[in-house]
């Protein structure tokens, strides 16, 4: 390696006249303190980037002291965390625009050109292509097995699946036979199968 390169004239080095001594330590803020101030603590809520210098002590104690929401009342400080959430950050409401009027390129025949037609009657051909499609079953096999323990199909709503349930248990419950259990099974069953339909969240 050639020392005498003129690619070592261009390297700056900080003299030691300019390196910081240990006589230009920054001493700690504390009032009557003369310990050297290496331990930054904030300085609080709007004065973010600003910075107290303490000793180690007197850091820790500042510490259990601090409070960012000092002064706040309780909306406040409840409207700051969930304002945090989103980084403080304005947001808008999903689709506050078209709620407001705000038109779309579809809306406005005058904004575009459409000779075939295209972007006429939209909701139109969408009925008709929802007609066109074959209607699949409401609700899975399990929940048709289960309204059909109950003797129904599959457009009974929740109040009628209630009713059918208490319906069967009162003709089917052993208290109500004087006794006779030769239906428990059947009753097991009814139960069954509307605990599956609660589940299922259709009853």
């Amino acid at each position: 390696m050639n020392l005498n390169s003129s690619i070592f004239d261009r390297i700056r080095v900080k003299s030691q006249a300019e390196q910081p001594t240990r006589e230009h330590a920054i001493v700690c803020e504390r009032i009557g303190c003369a310990q050297p101030g290496e331990y930054r603590a904030p300085k609080g809520r709007n004065r973010e980037g600003q910075y107290f210098c303490f000793c180690l002590e007197h850091v820790r104690e500042y510490n259990q002291s601090y409070n960012y929401f000092n002064g706040m009342s309780d909306d406040d400080v409840a409207r700051y965390q969930k304002e945090a959430i989103i980084g403080h950050r304005p947001t808008w409401t999903m689709g506050a625009r078209r709620a407001a009027g705000d038109r779309t390129l579809g809306d406005d025949p005058e904004l575009f050109a459409d000779p075939l037609g295209v972007m006429r009657n939209r909701a139109d051909q969408a009925r008709a292509r929802a007609q066109q499609q074959p209607q699949g079953p409401r609700v899975g096999v399990a929940a048709a097995k289960a309204l059909a323990t109950l003797d129904l199909d599959e457009t009974a709503d929740p109040a009628t699946i209630r009713a059918r349930y208490k319906e069967l248990v009162k003709r089917l419950h052993p208290d109500a036979n004087g006794g006779d259990r030769s239906r428990e099974e059947k009753l097991r069953e009814i139960i069954q199968a509307y605990k599956h339909l609660r589940t299922a969240r259709l009853a």
